[in-house]
């Protein structure tokens, strides 16, 4: 009699199994807020809030990106970053158009493009676009604001799919020029300098400059995660078990970097698994 009931209770173990992975991997998809805090030495007085937001890949958060704006608006960060990869190379730009649209109203704007934008056959169009309804396109450029009583530098770069090491390094040195040229004459102190990357893994490019803080996007967090930790399995140009997927690291030159697990659910052929979507909320203290 006993062993009639063992096929019964094997069956049910397996079937509850199979409920909890369908049950995580749809809890998984569920979007979430990530908070950053960093000091700026002294940089920044008055704390300033940005939004860093990447590798949306023109996915699909509600009518009108509703979801996606609730979760900007819910903070109303200072900037919105936009750390490359908004828009897909094969997905149709009709999201990352109305997401776009919808913040550019409300908030300072700043883009740079991710591998995806490159490969697209829109590159142009969507720089062109994004300049047209007043979002900053950076690449290669610098702007500075002033937020809150302190000056902070945005700096961009579009991502090297194409290029070489040398062709990037005068992106990366003309970002930072165009940076320090413009705070010349109109600071005495050091601006805080941020720059905008999609890549992470460039670290140490990033270590032979001066920026303060470099947001990046690219890893999808390792897109598989493992439970509780903030290691990812596999990431584009990181290979297995990545070492930049996910949250604030500090570089050799002091420099900080926040890596965001970005936005995009539908375009991978493979499900995020304990890797909830996310934007990031930085706020830069004194």
């Amino acid at each position: 009699m006993n062993n009639k009931k063992k096929p019964k209770k094997w069956l049910k173990c397996i079937l509850t199994i199979m409920l909890l992975l369908i049950f995580m991997t749809a809890w998984y998809e569920v979007p979430v807020t990530e908070y950053i805090t960093i000091s700026s030495g002294g940089k920044v007085k008055e704390p300033v809030k940005l939004a860093l937001v990447t590798d949306l890949h023109s996915g699909y958060y509600g009518k009108d990106e509703a979801e996606l704006i609730r979760m900007i608006d819910r903070v109303t960060p200072d900037v919105v970053l936009m750390s490359g990869d908004i828009f897909d190379d094969r997905l149709s730009m009709d999201n990352a158009r109305i997401f776009c649209e919808q913040i550019a109203g409300k908030y300072p704007c700043f883009y740079v493009t991710g591998n995806h934008e490159i490969w697209s056959p829109n590159e142009n169009r969507i720089k062109e676009y994004l300049r047209s309804i007043g979002i900053t396109v950076l690449d290669g450029t610098a702007e500075t604001l002033t937020i809150n009583g302190s000056v902070i530098s945005f700096c961009g770069v579009d991502d090297p799919t194409y290029m070489t090491d040398a062709e990037w390094a005068v992106q990366l040195t003309s970002t930072a020029t165009a940076a320090d040229s413009a705070n010349a004459s109109t600071c005495t102190t050091a601006p805080y300098k941020v720059l905008l990357s999609h890549r992470p893994e460039r670290t140490k490019t990033y270590e032979a400059y001066d920026f303060d803080l470099i947001v990046c996007g690219h890893a999808h967090g390792g897109q598989w995660r493992i439970p509780f930790t903030q290691m990812g399995v596999h990431a584009p140009n990181q290979g297995q078990f990545p070492r930049y997927v996910d949250g604030l690291y500090e570089l050799g030159n002091g420099s900080k970097m926040v890596v965001s697990r970005g936005l995009a659910r539908e375009r991978m052929p493979y499900p995020r698994f304990f890797n909830h979507p996310e934007i990031v909320i930085i706020t830069v203290g004194e």
